[in-house]
């Protein structure tokens, strides 16, 4: 498993979509469906009422896989892209569906959670998203406004005031069972000031949008899942997968 810091070349077409990237949101958000606010309302979303329903099975198969907490990816390693905002261990990612890849043996261990996804009209990514006590996320913006990022909270410190995430310049904290949902390229950072873990499934979905914002968008959906940022992330799942085993195997 890598651990390096520096960030590999990436080829001329990535560097280019990464540097236009603002201008390339703001022509999307003409096009949107839905407002364009940092933080949106979860009940203008019937997949988000109907998932909610079930936010307790979905919690106990994070609660499950919790227990082998130490062979869950820190987000840095598996993603190159990612070590400026997260500097150590402290945010852990365990996917069931990234960019549109599914991660056959982790949906094995939480099935009940992919299938309720599923249901989620333009669903990108879904992983449980854990925060270790301490942990800080350095402020950042996502990359395109082609998505959108919803929380569902299953763990969350009881001292939730301390658990908390500035979008723009709002603060927002997480409650079991309950969507936060907002747009990820506007600037945002994440701290957790407890001693508790706080744990969520995170789900990226597609934003609606009117033509030609959904070319665009599917446009750049198709290079980003073929894209370095990607293909170099399954790289490394495939790599922290038998630690996870060998986890597995221990606790039996």
């Amino acid at each position: 498993m890598s651990s390096g810091q520096v960030l590999p070349t990436r080829p001329l077409l990535y560097r280019l979509l990464k540097k236009y990237r603002f201008k390339l949101n703001d022509l999307a958000a003409r096009f949107s469906l839905i407002p364009n606010d940092p933080v949106l309302d979860p009940s203008q979303f019937d997949w988000a009422r109907e998932l909610a329903v079930h936010w307790e099975a979905i919690r106990d198969e994070a609660l499950a896989i919790y227990e082998h907490r130490d062979a869950i990816p820190p987000l840095r390693k598996i993603s190159a892209d990612h070590r400026r905002i997260a500097t150590d261990d402290g945010w852990r990612s365990f996917f069931l569906i990234g960019y549109g890849n599914a991660v056959e043996e982790n949906i094995a261990r939480a099935p009940r959670t992919t299938e309720l996804v599923r249901r989620i009209p333009q669903l990108n990514s879904a992983f449980f998203s854990i925060l270790a006590p301490g942990a800080h996320i350095i402020r950042h913006r996502g990359v395109s406004k082609s998505f959108f990022t919803a929380h569902l909270g299953l763990c969350v410190p009881d001292d939730h005031q301390n658990c908390v995430m500035q979008v723009e310049d709002q603060y927002v904290h997480w409650r079991e069972g309950e969507w936060t949902v907002f747009d990820d390229t506007y600037e945002h950072e994440v701290w957790n000031r407890t001693d508790e873990p706080r744990i969520i499934l995170l789900c990226q979905v597609g934003r609606p949008l009117k033509a030609p914002g959904t070319w665009l968008a599917r446009g750049f959906e198709w290079y980003l899942r073929r894209s370095p940022f990607v293909t170099e992330a399954r790289q490394e799942l495939g790599q922290w997968e038998e630690a996870y085993k060998e986890s597995e195997q221990q606790a039996r």
